[in-house]
């Protein structure tokens, strides 16, 4: 340096927006991490059981474990995250998450799992998603300032899905290399992380707007809230079954195809991966696309999950899997951010919670169901019946939502400078009006996990 050079000004780190605060940072991480476990525990847990001489009905059967705990308990999640401060629902929901998947790693790593151990491990993950799901989603939506949420939401999902893509591509390597075991331990040690990062939440100060009464009382007000939107409960039935088949689809189906005509866990990895791709093209989109009528864009993209279906009943090939899976992951993108904003828009701060549990209650109730017959189905009707029966039901059921003039007239209202100071969402009467979801609504491979927010 020459005595008269001038000095270059040192760089600051570029800063983050404004609403990006402490908390939405610290639920963005934590998301990010688990999904990276999540997205590979999904072929792992598949695998573990097929490798351990497991048919079609013991993958299904392992997957309804996972399933029906969270159907059973999530009403008293959501009571329970409207009650206690949710970050400390959500750091005891990873905890558990983290002790269950490392005793199934152990288990699996021994040699010496059994099909109820691992049935029963799974059942304790879905005993603390049921107890996650309802605080996790109200924290967020409390969070966000109304004056930004689409984007908010839209680099939350991002950042998430993302996560999904390498989780699922790497998971499926690593099943194939090094087995299954060390990868639901990779998730169990995600759920540590996350549990610790979520511990450093602060408390959205989800207090009862009405003081007193029980448990019963707050699901009640909660069902109110819910059965008063048919635009909420319409689009649940809807899922109700849309659910059901693409996660017997995914959790069942596209695992067996995949082993038995696509070359292992490789293939059905990069497919999981490519609807991974999808969701964040979907979020990127999202943040610069304002569909002013929110549940009408959403509700078209849907009819995207009849694809995978019929890709996998017709045996395509692993590229065109993916390909189709990739658009998959655009359509639930678009829905499941549009839902979020609705929700965000629409239901009173201090019910998040409960209307939130009720919206996965819903959308998930029959995934057990499904799961379990889906071997059975595939042993009376053949594979590729049942798979066509899975995508016909999404355009079905898709197709008949959209009767309801509500969901086609929902339009999304501009928050002023003056309401962006607002710490919880406003409800706001809609005539004939009324919103929630879940899983795909991202499909819980949720979100869904998906579902709406994965642990």
């Amino acid at each position: 340096m020459t005595p008269d050079a001038a000095p270059r000004p040192l760089r600051r780190p570029p800063r983050l927006p404004s609403w990006a605060g402490r908390n939405f940072q610290l639920l963005t991480a934590a998301s990010v991490i688990t999904s990276l476990g999540n997205s590979g525990a999904l072929i792992a847990a598949a695998f573990a059981v097929i490798e351990s001489g497991g048919s079609a009905t013991d993958v299904g059967l392992v997957a309804a474990a996972r399933t029906l705990p969270l159907v059973v308990f999530l009403l008293i999640g959501g009571a329970l995250a409207d009650r206690l401060p949710r970050n400390q629902v959500m750091v005891a929901a990873n905890v558990l998450n983290s002790a269950s998947q490392a005793v199934f790693a152990t288990l699996i790593i021994s040699g010496h799992a059994q099909l109820w151990q691992m049935a029963a491990l799974t059942a304790v993950g879905g005993t603390a998603h049921a107890f996650f799901s309802p605080a996790s989603e109200g924290m967020l939506l409390a969070t966000v300032d109304p004056a930004h949420a689409n984007k908010a939401f839209s680099v939350f999902r991002v950042g998430m899905n993302g996560a999904n893509i390498g989780g699922a591509a790497l998971g499926g390597a690593l099943v194939a290399a090094i087995g299954p075991g060390w990868v639901l331990a990779v998730d169990a040690a995600a759920f540590a992380v996350a549990a610790s990062l979520r511990s450093f939440l602060t408390s959205t100060g989800n207090v009862r707007s009405e003081p007193g009464g029980g448990m019963l009382r707050d699901l009640g007000d909660g069902w109110r809230e819910f059965a008063s939107r048919r635009w909420l409960w319409g689009i649940v039935v809807q899922f109700s079954v849309v659910n059901a088949v693409f996660t017997a689809s995914e959790a069942v189906y596209g695992p067996l195809v995949s082993d038995e005509r696509l070359g292992g866990a490789g293939p059905w990895g990069l497919a999981l991966a490519a609807f991974g791709a999808g969701t964040v093209g979907g979020g990127v989109l999202m943040m610069r696309w304002k569909p002013r009528r929110l549940l009408l864009a959403g509700t078209l993209s849907i009819f995207a999950l009849a694809l995978p279906p019929a890709a996998l009943a017709l045996v395509l090939p692993a590229a065109g899997l993916a390909a189709l899976m990739f658009v998959t992951g655009v359509g639930v993108e678009v829905f499941a951010v549009g839902w979020m904003l609705a929700l965000h828009q629409e239901i009173p701060g201090d019910k998040l919670s409960r209307v939130s549990s009720y919206d996965w209650f819903g959308s998930v109730a029959m995934v057990p169901v499904a799961t379990a017959l889906a071997g059975p189905a595939m042993n009376t009707l053949g594979r590729p019946a049942a798979l066509w029966g899975c995508s016909g039901l999404v355009v079905l059921l898709t197709g008949a939502v959209l009767l309801l003039p509500e969901v086609r007239q929902l339009t999304r209202r501009e928050t002023s400078p003056v309401a962006q100071a607002a710490p919880t969402p406003v409800p706001v009467a809609v005539t004939a009006l009324g919103a929630a979801q879940p899983t795909a609504k991202a499909p819980s491979g949720g979100s869904g996990d998906g579902t709406a927010v994965a642990s």
